[in-house]
Order: structure tokens, then C-alpha cells, then sequence
């Protein structure tokens, strides 16, 4: 496999002993039901299941060199592009002079991340904590949440939320089927209604009247595997209301609505509040390293002040991860791309609704924000459905993790005009085939 990845191209039979070892692989000693989902159970089948190299920023190609439009952008990690040569060369370079750092002496870009950080996150956001996922920006929010006020330890959340799958973000995350196999969560979690002030209202009171007082919500912006689910523009304002009336920490997972996805820097800039703290990652490391952050104010951080060992990890913050995001974010700002993506977001909607008329049999709903999109259908077969006929058509688009009915729409912020044309015309071509499959049937 080293020589195969070091070869400028492959070969017919190169191709066919990769996708039959990658089928057996993920059969036998990854998970069998990778390729169910994939409909991927044999070799013959696997053809466009099996991915191979980038294609351009906004595309890729399978091992038999046939190209896809990229409109998952893996869930929101490629904003700036696929391997955009600034954060490709960011990395390189810091490679050729140290990988990883001692993990005592002081790292210089970790220092130079975090002051970025400090300049482009709203409001007084002033330290960063370092790590390599959301899910674990998410669990250091969590830690510093609690520490903040150890007498209010509940944590309130809302329903089709998702943060993650360790046990603390999965504690605030809301989908039975990925909590009920592991037992009980963690204690004193509650959750709401997202885009409901009047529950959150209720239950913060409810929290205090019986002396378990909410120490901190924890919310995205807008719902991602929820189904992209946009809430109204007087919700979170209202939220950091009662989180002051309360006093409570407000936590937002932007995670998949950050680094420009939603035609601002981060998602929280549309409403004009800002959180307390603030979880990044997927595009946070530029399509190119796994990195995540935790941003928050000086009074949050302090917990940690007296002991800066009480949370750690060993490759949060390494040096090309660092390298990476600092090239994301000048990347971002150079090219403008949070505002490119809610121009040129609001025209990729546009066409999509364009595309669905006369289907309301089948699709139910097309919302989203910049580059955020999503598709609903009338049941999850048609979701599923909808999926595969797009990928025959050279598109990747995907479900959500929460709401199975919604295909998301998230391709790079560097998409191009001519590819949302042709991603429409695909739509509209899928839809029509699968009409006349209902009609068949």
C-alpha cells in the first residue's frame, strides 16, 4: 500500500486490487456495516464507494479516476477547499522542522493560534484550549463549565442536538439510538426543545427551585446533524438573556457552523451574541490536519490558572495542526470566503428550490444558511434514495446523523458557480427518476 500511495497514478489492476482489499478490509476488521450503508458488499459494488485522491478543491475521484462533485465536504471539514496549497504548505514546512513538539518547553504556534483566535472570535474570547475533534472541544467546554461554578452543575441541552460520541459529549447530545447501548449518561444533564424559549425558561427555573441550578446550556447555533435546523433570529439572544438572568455559561458547539460555513466568521456573528465559550474544529484544521479549539473568556479560563494540568492531551495543539489552522483562518480571511459563502449560498438554495418544484410528493422542506444546506424528505427511503442517485450522477451529498430524512447539502466554501449549476440539474434529474420509480411502484 506504501508504493501504491507513492505512485503519481494507479492502474487498471491497481484499482481493482484496492477496491477488493478495501472491501474485504472493512469486512473482516473494520465494520461489515460501513458497507451496508455504502451498499458496498462486494467488489462489484464498490466502485464508487471506494475514494482515492482529490480532485481540484471541490471534488475528488474514486480508484477507477471518476469524479465527484464534493457536497458533504466531510461534514463541513473542507471550507477552505480540498488540500488549498497555503495550509498544504503551512504544514510542510513546519514537517521539515519539527512534527511534534516536547510537550514541556513553550510551542510558539500554539501561542500564535491562540492570540489569532483571541482577535477573531466576538467579544472578549481570549484564551484557547487545543485538541484534535469537536467531540473533544466539546468535553473541555464541559470541564471548564463545571469548574466555572462547581455549586451549579447541570448542564442543559436541546433535543436533536449533537455534539459528539464520548461520554460526556454524548451526555448532551439527544439521539436515543446512540446513547441507550452504553448505560447511563452523565448526571444532572437536561434538555429542551432547541429554538423553545419558554422550555429553556421553564427549566432553568424548575433547575433553581429545587437547588440543581444550570451552571451552563450548551447549544449549536443551527443544528446540524439534527437536520440543519435554523433557529429564529430572536432565539439565541434570548438564550444569552437567560443565561445572564440565571447565571449560566452559554456553550456554543460551532463546531460544523464555524471557520465561515454560514456567511460569517462563526455562526453566533448573524444573531450578535457571544458565548462564553466557544468549540471549534472539522475546518478548524483546513481539510488537512484533524484539529479542534475551546475559546473563552479570561473569567472561564482562570479555573485553570493556579493548575494548567487539570486538562491536558498529548497532541492537542501540535505544531502542524497549528500551522494548519493559522493558514485556515488567513485563508478565510484573504479570500473572503465567509461572505463568498452567503452569496453564493443564498443562489445554490435558490436553485435547489428550483429544482424540487413540482416534487412535494417526495421532498418536503429545502432550508439553510450560506453553505449549510439542507434537503428533507417526505421518508428516510427517499433520503436514502435521493443519495444514491446523486452519486450516479458524479455528487456526494449525505444524511444527518440525528434526522435521516434530511440530506445535507456542504460543499467547500470555494465551490464554483458552474459545479451549483450542475449539483441543481443533478437534483432535478434524480427527483424526476425517483417520481417515476414511486409511480412504477
Amino acid at each position: 500500500m506504501l508504493d501504491l500511495i507513492a505512485k503519481p497514478a494507479i492502474t487498471p489492476d491497481d484499482a481493482a486490487w484496492i477496491t477488493a482489499e478495501t472491501v474485504n478490509g472493512f469486512r473482516d476488521h473494520v465494520n461489515p456495516g460501513f458497507l451496508e450503508y455504502r451498499k458496498a458488499l462486494s467488489v462489484d459494488h464498490a466502485a464508487a464507494a471506494v475514494e482515492w485522491e482529490d480532485a481540484g478543491p471541490n471534488a475528488f475521484r474514486d480508484v477507477n479516476g471518476k469524479e465527484y462533485i464534493d457536497c458533504l465536504g466531510g461534514f463541513g471539514i473542507f471550507n477552505v477547499g480540498h488540500r488549498h496549497p497555503k495550509v498544504v504548505k503551512a504544514v510542510t514546512d513546519q514537517l521539515k522542522r519539527q512534527a511534534l513538539h516536547s510537550q514541556d518547553l513553550l510551542d510558539p504556534l500554539r501561542a500564535m493560534l491562540a492570540k489569532t483566535l483571541s482577535m477573531v472570535t466576538p467579544g472578549n474570547l481570549e484564551y484557547a484550549f487545543f485538541c484534535n475533534s469537536g467531540t473533544e472541544a466539546v468535553e473541555a467546554a464541559l470541564k471548564l463549565a463545571r469548574a466555572y461554578d462547581p455549586k451549579k452543575p447541570t448542564i442543559v441541552a436541546a433535543t436533536k442536538g449533537f455534539h459528539g460520541k464520548s461520554f460526556g459529549a454524548l451526555s448532551v447530545s439527544a439521539k436515543g439510538e446512540f446513547r441507550m447501548p452504553f448505560g447511563p449518561m452523565l448526571p444532572n444533564v437536561e434538555h429542551v426543545p432547541f429554538n423553545d424559549l419558554e422550555e429553556l425558561r421553564t427549566e432553568m427555573h424548575k433547575l433553581r427551585m429545587v437547588g440543581e441550578e444550570a451552571g451552563a446550556v450548551v447549544l449549536e447555533p443551527i443544528q446540524g446533524e439534527g437536520g440543519v435546523n435554523l433557529p429564529d433570529d430572536d432565539y439565541l439572544p434570548g438564550v444569552r438573556k437567560l443565561c445572564d438572568d440565571y447565571g449560566a455559561l452559554l456553550v456554543l458547539d460551532e463546531v460544523q457552523t464555524g471557520m465561515g460555513r454560514t456567511g460569517k466568521m462563526f455562526c453566533c456573528e448573524h444573531y450578535g451574541v457571544t458565548p462564553d465559550l466557544i468549540c471549534l474544529a472539522k475546518a478548524f484544521g483546513g481539510g488537512v490536519m484533524p484539529a479542534g479549539a475551546v475559546v473563552g473568556s479570561k473569567a472561564v479560563f482562570s479555573r485553570l490558572f493556579k493548575n494548567p494540568f487539570l486538562h491536558t492531551t498529548t497532541f492537542g495543539g501540535n505544531p502542524l495542526a497549528c500551522a494548519a489552522a493559522l493558514a485556515t483562518i488567513n485563508v478565510l480571511l484573504e479570500e473572503k470566503l465567509p461572505e463568498r459563502a452567503g452569496v453564493i449560498g443564498a443562489k445554490f438554495i435558490a436553485g435547489l428550490r428550483k429544482s424540487v418544484e413540482g416534487h412535494a410528493n417526495i421532498v418536503s422542506d429545502v432550508r439553510g444558511k450560506g453553505l449549510l444546506i439542507a434537503i428533507e424528505f417526505v421518508t428516510n427511503e427517499l433520503g436514502f434514495e435521493l443519495g444514491k442517485q446523486m452519486l450516479k450522477r458524479g455528487v456526494l451529498v449525505s444524511g444527518t446523523l440525528v434526522n435521516a430524512r434530511t440530506i445535507r447539502f456542504e460543499p467547500p466554501l470555494t465551490i464554483t458557480e458552474e459545479q451549483i449549476e450542475y449539483v441543481c440539474k443533478a437534483l432535478g434529474d434524480s427527483l424526476e427518476t425517483m417520481s417515476r420509480k414511486t409511480l412504477s411502484a
